[in-house]
């Protein structure tokens, strides 16, 4: 009786091998540095000391997270519509974008060289043949079409990492253009929002001057028909003169930097200056953010779009010393091709007409003139130096929110004694008008007082834009909350495949 138990299938060495050679290229561990996060800064503070509390709205809330759409704080429709407009518009975020699409199509371009190449090829020529000695076909024809069909398989076994480490450094290079991307956006709606309020400030400013200039030239007036009269000397008279042509000198420069913000408004929104957008922002009608969100020291490395591109830059420039490194190792490569040849397309896949070739290709660098352990030195000083540029990017982005606010706490005392100012001189001028009705002053006190009062509404005006303005920088400094919203997601996070 016949032994019908099935014997165990040896395996063939060449498959033994191959299975071999594709664990130690896929397992293997890629020469040079492995890059790890740098920490953050051990600094539980952005300022030598707390910061004081400001005597007045808004308060800093430490630890508190940033809204994706933290323009919408201020609470003004009209805002709100040209941020819309900008990032539906603006050409250089447009440009950003694209520029990361671009960035990631080539990652996975890269990827694709972990696996093997397979290419079809299908040749067919006419060939003349010498008789002599014979004619190289079995009919004994010298004249003939020769058809060929193969498939040419080829990979490059990534012993020491080389490719992967490649494949690392375009995935860095990926992400830092999607936090330069994230940068775009950012710099985009900060200045969207700044050129807005700062066109409101101007608008006030302008008609506040325009009322100052007005009230000059009633002076002026009066003080003529006074001259005329023998009431007052010509000195007086110049003098009046004099203040007339410097207020109507401070109204040119207000109005034109009104119309260049104006045409900054258009330019961040992609219109035309003559396309400028009818939105416009009204200081009187902003609400201020309260309380402002101040990130943790410790978050602000991960939040500032800056601090996170020059990590990546870190990140390719480790990677690129792994290259370098592999460049200077043993290349193996593995390639096959199996095909047919016939003068007749119907015989090409004949089992006679059929062939295949293995083949494994081993190189060394032996000796090119210093040239690879060059580079790989150029690499490792090209890391040193992403080192120092983050850490000074580090330093800067710091140094940016200190600066903002010990420059919020400057705007609320300025703000204060603007507001202070600008109520006084109303009430002096109140008081100017009842003497005047009760003919107790002349025409040009109340006047006098008027100026005044206008005076001191451009510098409250000015105040104000100038806390917002503040406000808006402290948005930017804590990084604007991209990581809240919805089409944020790392390019490292996203599928591949």
């Amino acid at each position: 009786m016949s032994d019908t138990r099935t014997q165990p299938r040896r395996r063939r060495p060449c498959a033994s091998a191959a299975a071999l050679c594709l664990a130690v290229a896929t397992g293997g561990c890629a020469v040079g540095p492995d890059f790890h996060r740098p920490a953050a800064p051990s600094v539980s503070g952005y300022t030598p000391a707390t910061p004081p509390e400001a005597t007045s709205s808004p308060q800093l809330a430490f630890g508190q997270d940033v809204s994706a759409d933290w323009w919408t704080a201020y609470r003004s429709p009209a805002l709100n519509a040209l941020v819309a407009q900008a990032l539906k518009a603006n050409p250089d975020l447009e440009a950003a974008r694209a520029a990361l699409r671009a960035a990631q199509e080539t990652l996975k371009a890269q990827q694709g060289a972990l696996l093997p190449t397979i290419a079809a090829d299908y040749n067919i020529s006419r060939q003349q043949a010498s008789g002599t000695p014979a004619p190289p076909l079995a009919s004994n024809e010298n004249l003939f079409t020769l058809h060929t069909a193969q498939v040419n398989i080829a990979y490059t076994l990534d012993v020491f990492g080389g490719i992967r480490r490649q494949t690392e450094q375009v995935g860095a290079q990926t992400e830092e253009q999607k936090f330069e991307t994230e940068a775009a956006y950012l710099t985009l709606t900060t200045n969207v929002v700044a050129a807005a309020i700062q066109e409101a400030s101007l608008r006030d400013q302008v008609e506040a001057t325009r009322t100052i200039i007005r009230s000059e030239h009633d002076v002026l007036d009066l003080m003529r028909r006074q001259f005329e009269l023998g009431q007052i000397a010509r000195a007086d008279l110049a003098a009046q003169e004099t203040a007339v042509a410097q207020a109507e000198q401070t109204l040119p420069p207000l109005e034109k930097q009104l119309a260049q913000t104006r045409d900054l408004i258009a330019d961040l929104t992609g219109r035309f200056p003559s396309e400028a957008p009818a939105d416009q922002v009204d200081l009187a009608t902003l609400a201020l953010p309260d309380p402002l969100p101040v990130s943790l020291p410790s978050k602000l490395v991960e939040q500032r779009p800056d601090i996170r591109a020059a990590e990546a830059n870190l990140h390719a420039a480790s990677a690129g010393v792994g290259v370098a490194i592999a460049n200077r190792l043993p290349n193996l490569t593995l390639t096959a091709n199996a095909g047919g040849s016939a003068t007749q397309i119907a015989d090409l896949f004949s089992h006679s007409n059929g062939f295949w070739s293995l083949a494994g290709d081993v190189s060394q660098p032996i000796f090119q003139g210093g040239a690879l352990y060059h580079r790989q030195k150029a690499a490792e000083a090209e890391l040193d130096q992403a080192k120092a540029q983050y850490r000074s990017v580090v330093l800067a982005a710091f140094q940016n929110v200190a600066d903002t606010l010990q420059a919020l706490q400057s705007d609320a005392r300025a703000l204060n004694a603007a507001q202070t100012a600008e109520a006084r001189a109303e009430e002096s001028f109140a008081i100017a008008k009842r003497q005047l009705e009760l003919g107790q002053v002349a025409g040009p006190t109340v006047l006098n007082a008027e100026q005044a009062y206008q005076a001191a509404r451009v510098s409250q005006s000015q105040a104000t834009a100038s806390r917002y303005a503040d406000t808006v920088a402290l948005f930017q400094a804590m990084g604007g909350g991209w990581w809240n919203r919805n089409d944020a997601a790392s390019p490292s996070d996203r599928r591949t495949d």
